[in-house]
Order: structure tokens, then C-alpha cells, then sequence
């Protein structure tokens, strides 16, 4: 039995910001472009929705094959997935306790003996006792504590679905940013290798010209020690290489000495037409401020308890059963017991700890509405930042192709004048450096550009929401 009375507050969500744009100055419709891999332009578009599947944009099989394995296997995930089942079931278990009677059956056997010596007797009496008993109870939920509970842990319940989304949205961004960091790594050690063969090649021109006395020892000296310091650049990218294939062996669900799909810079595609969600629209779609507004929900149903508390609470108790010496007749009518009653109980005096209980709760629920607010913020800031590095990052990898494009095409010049005495070598020395230099740079612009494109796809939400209902969060 229900009342509609229900004390405290009624939750309603926060309204939106009253944003209209991420960014202080407005972005181009168009990012910059170059003819070259990985530079092609970015159109942001804020009629395309994010797909649910947004990693499929870069039209890599190895990632999609990753994420698919981290999906099945990721401990992080699997923990989430427990903490929302036991979420849902102490739901469920307060549903039952708090509104529906509660009917316990017993039933007692005694055997029992007493003396008659008191009455003047010199012998005993031995018997038996038979007691079987139904009791039922049932508390009136006059002012809500009970549902106020009930509304309570299903907030809980929808915060652990959101923190299980947020986990496979951390997860997807993760695989697909570390496999980029792998292919990066990966095409700069190819890029090194191929410049040592270059200053290797020099090295055995100059030990010919320098029998010849065409150059002094001082150049060979030079061009090993260039030649070694290019050679030491590898033990380091091939460290990080190790330790970023670490890092997405765990991510799968596997251990170190698990192989994993080679993935190549060159062969990941660019998307091209960016989904920019309405700022109106960001609140409901990223999973860390649905989160934090579940917790805002549930500690606003926590003051409702609270204030429940202060109020009387109404409890009919019924039982009935049989007593009888005899197993016979135990079910007549002669033997049949029963009692009703009816129990009010009113706090009078507890040292000011309730209403001091309601206050705390009240308290409760300002720190996490002041803990939404700076996830809603934060949230907008991560969004902003992603969106001027999608801008800049690809204004700077124009540059970096154009500079790459000059440096190799000056490398190769030098080299082909060196050969023919064109230039000293001091001139073909800082051609090497300086390509060197650009070209590993390139290649880390290259990478971000695809990182950054995963960035935007996390920090607008990831596309959760087009998810089949059966795993949509509980409304």
C-alpha cells in the first residue's frame, strides 16, 4: 500500500548551458589540407550524427579487430559490468522489502515435562507441542522513505550504467590512440633506418675520396660521429615501441608476449566530415556528465529519506497459527491462534541527530551539484581543446609536408652535387640533419592529426546513445 505524499525535494535534471559555440572565435568549415598522406581537410559538421562504431572511420582492420578483443576481454570492463549488476540487483532488493509485505512462516516442536509435586502429587507430566505460524508486517509508506530509497538506488543504478559506457568509451579511444602511438613509432624507426643506409652510403664515398686525398679525415670523423648519433635514435623509439605494444597488449585483455596486428601510418584513412554536436546537446551525451547528474539524482533522493525520517512511521503486524499437544488435531478450529496489531512510532528525542542526518544530506547533494558543474565545464573545455587541434594540428602538418618535401628533395640534391663536387660537405652534413630532423616531425604530426580526430569522437560522447535499449542506461 502507497500514499502519493512523498517528502523533499523532486529531482529534475540541470538545465543545458546556455552555450551556442565550443570556442571563443569561430572555427573554420574547413580544416587545411595538403597532397599528402594523412592531409586531407576536416569539414565539421553539425548535422551528422557520431556513429556508434566511430573507430571504423579509419578504415583500419587491425584496430577494428583490437577494439573487438579489448571488448571481450578487458578486466576494466567485465569489473563495470559486475558493479552495475550489483547495482541493479540491490534496486530490486529494496523494491521487494520496502513495498510489499514481508511473510515469514515458522513452525516449533516442543516437548515439554512438569512436575505436579505442587499439587500435591508425587509424579510427572510429559507433553507435546505443536506450533505451526504464519506472521506478516507491513510498514505504510506514508511520506516516501521507502520510495524516496527505492529512487535513490536506481540513480545508483543508472550512475554504474553510465560509468560502464564511460569505461567502453575510455577503452575504444585508448586502443585506437595507442595503435596510432604504435604506427607512429613503427614509421619513424623505418624513417631512421633508411637515413642511416643514406649517411652509411656517404661514409663509403667519403673513405674513397679520402684515399684519394679528396677530403680530410676530419670529414669522416664528422660524418661517424653524424652517422652514430642517427643510430641512437632507435634504441629509444624502439623502447617506446615496446612499452605503447605493452600498453594495448593490456588494453586487449593480454599479456606482453601476445602478438598483435601490425599496423601502418600509411595505410589509416583520415575522416574527413567531423560530427560537431550543438553545445545544447553535450550534457545528455557524454557519459561522465550523465554520471555525475545520476549521483546529483540519487543524494537528492537521500534528502527525501532523511526528512522521512523526522515523520511518523505506521506498522500492522498480523499473525496467526495453531497450538496443540496433539499432531491430530492440530488444524481445528479449537486450537487455531491469532493476533493483529498495529505499531506507531514517532522520533521524540534523539540529540538532534535527524534533522543534523538531513541537513548532511542537504549538504551532500550542494557538493555534488558544485561536482556536476565542474564536469559540465570540463567537459566543455576537453571539447574546445580537441577542436583547435584539429584546426592547428592540420595547419601544421601542411607546413611540415611543405618543410619534409624541401628537406628531402635538398638532401637529395646535395648528395647528387657532392658526388660531383658541387658543394663541400659541411653543406651535405646539415642537408642530413636538418631532413632528419623534419622528417621525424612530420611523421609525429601525421599521428596526432588521427589522434586528434579519436579525441574529438570521445570528447562529444562516442555514439553510445544508438546503442541497442537493451543496454541503454535505465530511465
Amino acid at each position: 500500500m502507497q500514499t502519493a505524499c512523498m517528502v523533499g525535494p523532486n529531482f529534475k535534471s540541470p538545465p543545458s548551458p546556455r552555450v551556442h559555440k565550443y570556442t571563443e572565435t569561430p572555427l573554420a568549415k574547413k580544416t587545411a589540407a595538403v597532397p599528402a598522406s594523412g592531409g586531407a581537410a576536416q569539414t565539421f559538421r553539425q548535422d551528422k550524427d557520431i556513429p556508434l562504431l566511430w573507430w571504423e572511420l579509419f578504415h583500419s582492420k587491425q584496430i577494428n579487430q583490437l577494439i573487438k578483443m579489448g571488448l571481450i576481454n578487458s578486466p576494466n570492463l567485465a569489473a563495470a559490468s559486475a558493479a552495475l549488476k550489483k547495482a541493479q540487483q540491490n534496486w530490486k532488493a529494496q523494491i521487494g522489502s520496502s513495498l510489499l509485505p514481508a511473510v515469514d512462516g515458522a513452525f516449533g516442536i516442543e516437548r515439554q515435562q512438569y512436575s505436579t509435586v505442587q499439587i500435591g502429587q508425587n509424579s510427572s507430566s510429559t507433553f507435546n507441542l505443536f506450533n505451526p505460524l504464519i506472521n506478516v508486517s507491513y510498514t505504510f509508506d506514508f511520506f516516501g522513505q521507502a520510495r524516496r530509497q527505492i529512487e535513490s538506488l536506481k540513480a545508483q543504478v543508472d550512475y554504474q550504467q553510465f560509468q560502464l559506457i564511460a569505461a567502453q568509451l575510455t577503452l575504444t579511444s585508448n586502443i585506437v590512440t595507442s595503435s596510432i602511438t604504435v604506427a607512429s613509432y613503427r614509421a619513424q624507426i623505418q624513417a631512421t633506418k633508411k637515413l642511416i643506409k643514406v649517411e652509411q652510403d656517404i661514409l663509403d664515398i667519403l673513405h674513397k675520396q679520402y684515399k684519394i686525398g679528396g677530403v680530410s679525415k676530419e670529414n669522416i670523423l664528422t660524418q661517424i660521429s653524424t652517422l652514430e648519433q642517427t643510430k641512437a635514435l632507435l634504441p629509444p623509439l624502439e623502447l617506446s615501441l615496446s612499452q605503447t605494444k605493452h600498453t594495448l597488449s593490456a588494453l586487449v585483455g593480454g599479456f606482453p608476449e601476445q602478438a598483435l596486428p601490425e599496423i601502418e601510418l600509411e595505410s589509416l584513412h583520415l575522416p574527413t566530415d567531423l560530427p560537431l554536436t550543438m553545445p545544447s546537446r553535450l550534457v545528455r551525451q557524454r557519459p561522465d556528465i550523465r554520471a555525475a547528474e545520476a549521483l546529483l539524482h540519487s543524494a537528492c533522493a537521500e534528502i527525501g529519506v532523511a526528512t522521512a525520517q523526522l515523520f511518523p512511521q505506521v506498522t500492522l503486524t498480523g499473525n496467526e497459527g495453531w497450538l496443540s499437544n496433539t499432531w491430530q488435531n492440530l488444524f481445528t478450529s479449537t486450537n487455531n491462534v491469532w493476533s493483529l496489531g498495529l505499531q506507531v512510532a514517532q522520533p521524540i528525542f534523539k540529540g538532534n541527530s535527524l534533522r543534523a542526518q538531513r541537513r548532511a544530506a542537504i549538504a551532500n547533494f550542494q557538493e555534488f551539484a558544485a561536482q556536476y558543474k565542474q564536469t559540465v565545464l570540463e567537459a566543455f573545455q576537453n571539447v574546445a581543446d580537441v577542436l583547435k587541434a584539429i584546426e592547428q594540428d592540420a595547419l601544421l602538418y601542411k607546413i611540415e609536408v611543405k618543410a619534409d618535401n624541401a628537406a628531402r628533395a635538398s638532401l637529395e640534391l646535395a648528395i647528387q652535387q657532392y658526388r660531383l663536387g658541387g658543394v663541400d660537405y659541411l653543406s651535405l652534413l646539415n642537408a642530413q640533419q636538418q631532413y632528419l630532423t623534419v622528417h621525424l616531425k612530420r611523421i609525429n604530426v601525421q599521428a596526432t592529426r588521427y589522434q586528434d580526430s579519436a579525441a574529438l569522437f570521445q570528447a562529444l560522447g562516442g555514439g553510445w546513445w544508438q546503442k541497442p535499449a537493451c543496454i541503454q542506461p535505465c530511465s
